[in-house]
């Protein structure tokens, strides 16, 4: 069995005074063993709230999530708690991801005294120092506290943390969004160094398509909730099929003066989350929305080579 993760049709609503937001609306995919699938999209478009969902820190209103063959949607408590270490998470900031009171050495023990992994304090403490050297974070801050670091120490923390119970699965929330551009690549280097040698899969959630294009074996592009054009990476930036995707490429900045790419300006408002009609979301920014497309939702097709798109006139546009 290559794949880790199966979604089928997975659903995430919020009742709101207004009436009921769909935060993840109908989303399907899969994963494979030892890959990296890459969740992107603007802001409020689901990202986390999917990635909290799969992991069941928050509660799924439909669907399934399938782990390894076990549908573990609607696992008692007590079933998944034995199924915690195998799917761990790396969460966008990490100084509200650590407790201030604890040391470097507490934070990262903390999972492993947990699930009682180690009944001896000697091998405890020998465990977080070679996990502390997993993660390039030096043995003299064994006895730190948080608030005395930088942002990309604290995030290998958050790594080291995340890696302590040995996972198969790794959701990264956008854990180098907040760090400056060189940390980023140290972060991301160390990431991919540590699915190779540990055999790890990740969900890599960003808003960056730079740093996806970067990681990631397969992309999923998210627009309120839904899954818009989902693909493997070098098929993305070579075929962009989906007028949303295509607007979030041109945005990329391009270190070139010679490069003349044109940028793709959305405009109109967005499509409200709650209670949305039948229709495409994107339709009021699209530029080649037309009467059908308000008045019909389009369904993820696969327009070849295992790339699909939801869009009515996806063919028409690209000249497919």
């Amino acid at each position: 069995m290559s794949e880790i993760l199966q979604v089928k049709n997975l659903k995430k609503y919020y009742s709101v005074p207004s009436g009921t937001l769909h935060a993840v609306d109908d989303v399907s995919f899969t994963m494979n063993y030892g890959e990296t699938l890459g969740i992107v999209g603007e802001s409020g478009c689901g990202k986390s709230t999917l990635g909290k969902t799969l992991l069941r820190l928050i509660q799924p209103t439909s669907g399934e999530v399938i782990f390894e063959g076990q549908d573990i949607t609607n696992v008692d408590q007590k079933g998944f708690t034995a199924l915690r270490p195998k799917m761990q998470m790396i969460f966008q900031d990490p100084m509200s991801s650590l407790n201030p009171r604890f040391s470097i050495s507490q934070q990262i023990a903390e999972p492993l005294k947990i699930y009682k992994v180690y009944k001896d304090k000697e091998q405890l403490n020998k465990r977080v120092l070679e996990l502390m050297d997993t993660v390039g974070l030096a043995r003299r801050y064994v006895e730190t506290y948080p608030h005395e670091l930088d942002g990309g120490r604290r995030q290998r923390i958050g790594i080291a943390r995340a890696l302590a119970l040995n996972p198969k699965l790794i959701v990264c929330d956008e854990p180098v969004s907040a760090l400056d551009v060189l940390i980023q690549a140290q972060i991301l280097n160390l990431l991919q160094d540590l699915q190779k040698e540990h055999g790890l899969s990740y969900m890599f959630i960003t808003h960056n398509l730079s740093v996806v294009k970067h990681i990631s074996d397969n992309i999923c592009v998210m627009y309120l909730g839904q899954v818009i054009e989902q693909c493997r990476t070098k098929e993305l930036f070579t075929h962009t099929y989906h007028p949303y995707t295509k607007a979030l490429l041109s945005a990329i900045p391009v270190p070139s003066l010679k490069d003349k790419r044109e940028r793709v300006l959305l405009k109109g408002e967005l499509t409200s989350p709650i209670n949305p009609k039948n229709a495409c979301r994107f339709a009021p920014r699209c530029l080649y929305a037309r009467e059908q497309c308000h008045n019909s939702a389009p369904e993820l097709v696969d327009l070849g080579n295992n790339h699909k798109c939801a869009c009515h006139f996806v063919k028409e546009i690209n000249g497919l």
